[in-house]
């Protein structure tokens, strides 16, 4: 288990003691990773760089693995008008204590968290490779891109090692190359969303994409009768109160990871041009008084497994 989260490498090698040893290897990379992103962790690279927040002299030099994510988390938030944004740090970690002991956070303490939310914050320098961070205070969470960029950077680990099909599943951020044998592609099941155990009555089959599902609809707050997500609005600084389920198709990890927390938040129309731009594909399930809701982009469909496949 790692980052707090499962993760599981299926492979196909020709011989035990190949698969035995690129899998060690991979598990070393997540282990390497894990150290470099984790915001639970003080030690963190992620959290070393957001100790010198504020600083105005400090130039924080990022380790390539790090200087990677922070672009890409850039540009999704760029991509996705604000939406996918991991300055929501000092945010999500109000609201994880929040409902850890289940007591709603005063309004004042949100509005002083948002203030230190923002990209317009972030200083990315790809000459030097620098990162800085304009106001003390500010915590990066990279809880929503992590597990999928982790997942590709392992796929492409195994690639190198010669293994051709193989499926290594990040807490839920799946990403796939080849298909098991005698099979066109990997049986991959979506998460319904009325309970955790629950799974839609189709499968999806896919080989060389990932796949991630999102908004999972257990993790709320309930205040006056109204239930808050975990996905949190970076303009409210509150959790979002439509219950939805986002499952994105994407060429690899990363883009499924973040693109599914955008979908979340943006709307229809808006949801279905960014996939296009990304040659990424959705599907939303929500659920509306007690009914459940599908909304999907053009080409989600032909991913679902044929009966007779």
């Amino acid at each position: 288990s790692k980052m707090g989260s499962p993760f599981t490498i299926v492979l196909y090698a020709s011989d035990s003691i190949s698969a035995t040893a690129v899998s060690m290897d991979c598990f070393h990379l997540v282990d390497s990773l894990v150290a470099i992103y984790s915001d639970y962790s003080d030690s963190s690279e992620l959290n070393r760089l957001c100790a010198t927040a504020g600083n105005k002299d400090s130039v924080f030099k990022a380790s390539p693995a790090l200087f990677n994510i922070l672009s890409i988390a850039a540009e999704a938030n760029r991509l996705s008008r604000g939406r996918f944004d991991i300055t929501l740090g000092p945010l999500s970690r109000i609201w994880r204590r929040a409902r850890k002991e289940n007591s709603w956070p005063p309004r004042d303490s949100i509005r002083a968290k948002l203030a230190l939310t923002g990209f317009r914050f972030v200083k990315i320098d790809s000459a030097s490779r620098t990162v800085s961070l304009a106001k003390a205070g500010m915590q990066l969470d990279l809880g929503g891109i992590a597990q999928g960029y982790i997942a590709q950077k392992v796929i492409a680990r195994i690639r190198s090692s010669g293994i051709e099909n193989a499926l290594v599943n990040v807490s839920g951020d799946i990403v796939v190359m080849g298909s098991p044998p005698a099979k066109t592609g990997w049986t991959v099941a979506v998460t319904a969303p009325r309970s955790e155990d629950e799974y839609l009555p189709q499968n999806l089959l896919l080989t060389n994409k990932a796949v991630t599902t999102s908004g999972d609809i257990y993790q709320y707050m309930l205040h006056n009768g109204k239930k808050y997500s975990h996905v949190i609005h970076p303009k409210t600084g509150y959790g979002i109160t439509t219950q939805r389920m986002v499952t994105v198709i994407a060429d690899e990890g990363t883009t499924a990871d973040w693109l599914t927390k955008a979908v979340s938040l943006l709307p229809l129309k808006r949801s279905r041009r960014l996939a296009k731009q990304l040659g990424a594909e959705f599907l939303i399930a929500e659920m509306k008084g007690g009914k459940l809701f599908y909304r999907s982009s053009e080409g989600f469909n032909k991913f679902w497994k044929s009966i007779a496949q």
